[in-house]
């Protein structure tokens, strides 16, 4: 297991995660005065006047911009999510993640102040205040994570492990600790459930002791224990429960492996229902703080478009109407969020009786599995033609989203024929909101097999985050307005 990253305690990580931002803000803020010092005392003596103006207003006339400044870093980092993990990356990898929210910074800085057409402020003190905010962070966050390890060790401010089990798990859990020293993790030993042993457990980089169960006792008087790790099987669970009331009496923390339990699921975490606890298992995203983030953008966005679109919809709906005969919407139930059916609306690119014809050409159903797909379709009207190439008649879905049935981004919605085909694996598709766009609208959705679909769908929901939501929904609108991938 060497080379592997160093680990941290989820809470401990969120709690460093915490204190880099806090950090970040403060460094931020003391990079304002900085930066117009710089601005005022150095740039207007190193460049020439044509690009740098001399004269610069008193700092108290910055006061908004700094207000600005502060809000955009620190919501620019969460959608970056710089810091998750932080004590998994090196010192490249967090330049790297400054260098980004520095970046994303200035732009949206920029932006805004070209829209609130604030002209008096300097843009070179804008451009100085980000160079300034990127030596700062870098040195800040090298500094915390070297400072605090450095402390760590010289005050002997070390987070002491006890595991419960000499097994596979038990062995992993403590290859993990080794490999995170440099984070304060250390092991004391090993208890063993079963006849107590005298060696040490193999496979580690250091020499342990094994205890027996009946050792308990000593070892928390004799030894510092901070947490008690239990690694052991289902069957042997049950025994440690004096061993576990034991470190309730004593005020020890218990830590339980779930590794007996399907390792398919990617989230794992204990939620009370009043006074109940109940063990969580999903594979699906359940960050209600995100998700609920991620709703309320969708909802903006959608009334936002269809105020602005509303033109160009009035337009559209007349060349339907005009161009052919039928409505103007095709409706068509779908499945959406957990299988909730809806009622997804476009603009009508086929012949009325579209649905009557399809059944005579299923066999010429270019994609495998559920779905059904025809590159040159002959229900399609020429209008139709034109409008699916720009993805133009799914623009009515705007009020899907402003609704809720869908989202900006997320696995296409399915028909219910087409999700009573479906196999279990593929079912989990349904467990994010759909969305007018997708992961593998990107790499042209014509051009994959329905199983390679649902795969791109799964990595998506595997790896959602308000940072992948924005990737996608950006590279989409070059590729929607190209007419690529489209039929």
């Amino acid at each position: 297991m060497g080379g592997q990253k160093p680990a941290m305690f989820e809470r401990r990580s969120e709690l460093l995660g915490l204190i880099c931002r806090l950090q970040d803000l403060a460094l931020t803020a003391l990079a304002f005065p900085v930066a117009y010092w710089v601005r005022i005392r150095i740039l207007t003596r190193l460049v020439s006047p044509q690009l740098v103006r001399p004269d610069i207003y008193p700092l108290r006339e910055y006061w908004a911009l700094f207000i600005g400044t502060l809000v955009i870093w620190f919501v620019g980092g969460y959608v970056l999510r710089i810091y998750r993990d932080v004590e998994l990356r090196n010192r490249q990898e967090l330049a790297g993640d400054i260098a980004k929210l520095v970046a994303v910074g200035l732009v949206t800085l920029n932006a805004a102040l070209y829209l609130f057409k604030a002209d008096y402020i300097s843009r070179a003190f804008v451009l100085t205040i980000g160079c300034v905010d990127f030596v700062l962070l870098v040195a800040g966050r090298w500094a915390l994570l070297s400072g605090s390890s450095w402390l760590r060790d010289k005050f002997q401010r070390h987070h002491h492990c006890l595991i419960v089990g000499t097994g596979p798990a038990g062995r992993e859990l403590a290859a993990l600790i080794e490999e995170s020293e440099s984070l304060g993790l250390r092991l004391i030993g090993f208890l063993n459930p079963g006849t107590p042993a005298t060696s040490s457990v193999p496979g580690l980089n250091s020499r342990y002791r094994v205890f027996g169960l009946e050792d308990f006792d000593a070892i928390l008087q004799n030894h510092v224990v901070d947490e008690l790790l239990l690694a052991v099987g289902k069957d042997d669970l049950e025994r440690m429960e004096p061993l576990i009331a034991r470190c309730h009496e004593e005020g020890v923390t218990t830590r339980v492996d779930l590794g007996f339990l399907p390792r398919t699921f990617s989230r794992v975490h204990l939620e009370n229902l009043r006074h109940i606890p109940l063990l969580t298992l999903g594979s699906a995203p359940d960050n209600e703080v995100q998700l609920f983030a991620k709703r309320v953008a969708d909802f903006i966005l959608s009334a936002l478009a269809l105020v602005l679109l509303s033109p160009l919809l009035i337009f559209l709906a007349l060349l339907v109407r005009l161009t052919s005969p039928g409505p103007i919407l095709y409706r068509q139930t779908r499945c959406g969020l957990n299988g909730r059916r809806f009622t997804l609306y476009k603009f009508r690119s086929m012949v009325a009786n579209a649905e009557a014809l399809r059944a005579n050409l299923e066999p010429f159903n270019e994609l495998d599995g559920a779905a059904f797909k025809i590159t040159d379709d002959p229900r399609r009207t020429p209008l139709g033609r034109w409008l699916r190439k720009f993805s133009l008649d799914e623009l009515p879905q705007l009020w899907n989203i402003l609704r809720g049935d869908m989202s900006f981004v997320g696995p296409r919605p399915p028909l219910p024929e087409e999700v009573q085909n479906y196999e279990p694996w593929q079912r989990r598709r349904m467990r994010m909101r759909p969305g007018l766009t997708c992961l593998w609208t990107l790499e042209g959705r014509n051009l994959m097999s329905f199983d390679r679909l649902v795969q791109f769908d799964l990595a998506y929901i595997d790896n959602w985050s308000l940072w992948l939501d924005l990737k996608i929904f950006l590279k989409s609108i070059p590729h929607v307005a190209l007419g690529r991938g489209a039929s």
